[in-house]
């Protein structure tokens, strides 16, 4: 049974919230994140605006990244070549692609990066909303299809990962 917003128990006040970005814009911060029973709040600013996340702290809360500072080797051009062992991770959605939480932050996965299934591989920025994009089996990131900060369509190809044979 979900909790009601005038719950005392409940640790989320859309209110608090809200003054709490109202805040942030009327002094000029670009991050703040609070802890509290639980319920991890982080509200960025900047390239994305104001967009703020509401997670259980087992989940990663990302930032907008603004921009990427490494270029990143991509892979060929030519659909599914030399791919046909590889599991393609494609985009869910339309959006910016990220390949790291900040840009301060390496990227989730490089070339010859090992993940598991579940494994954070990038962010796609959709409608101001950070949606993170996870590995579907665990194995070897071989390609990387998109450059940092670039739009991707629905179903658009992102990484190659050969599964662990």
């Amino acid at each position: 049974m979900s909790k009601s917003p005038d719950d005392p128990d409940n640790p989320v006040d859309l209110d608090q919230i809200r003054a709490l970005i109202d805040l942030l814009i009327e002094k000029d911060v670009t991050e703040f994140a609070i802890e509290r029973q639980g319920i991890k709040v982080k509200i960025c600013r900047g390239a994305a605006q104001a967009a703020a996340s509401v997670v259980p702290l087992q989940q990663v809360v990302a930032a907008a990244p603004a921009a990427a500072p490494a270029a990143v080797p991509l892979a060929e051009e030519e659909p599914d070549a030399g791919y046909d062992d590889c599991f393609i991770v494609t985009s869910p959605m339309v959006g910016t692609f990220y390949r790291a939480a900040d840009p301060e932050s390496d990227p989730f996965v490089d070339i010859g990066s090992q993940v598991e299934e579940g494994h954070t591989v990038c962010i796609v920025e959709a409608m101001k909303l950070l949606n993170e994009i996870v590995a579907e089996t665990g194995g070897e990131i071989v390609a990387v299809f998109v450059e940092n900060s670039e739009p991707v369509e629905f179903g658009q190809r992102l990484f190659a990962i050969r599964p662990r044979g």
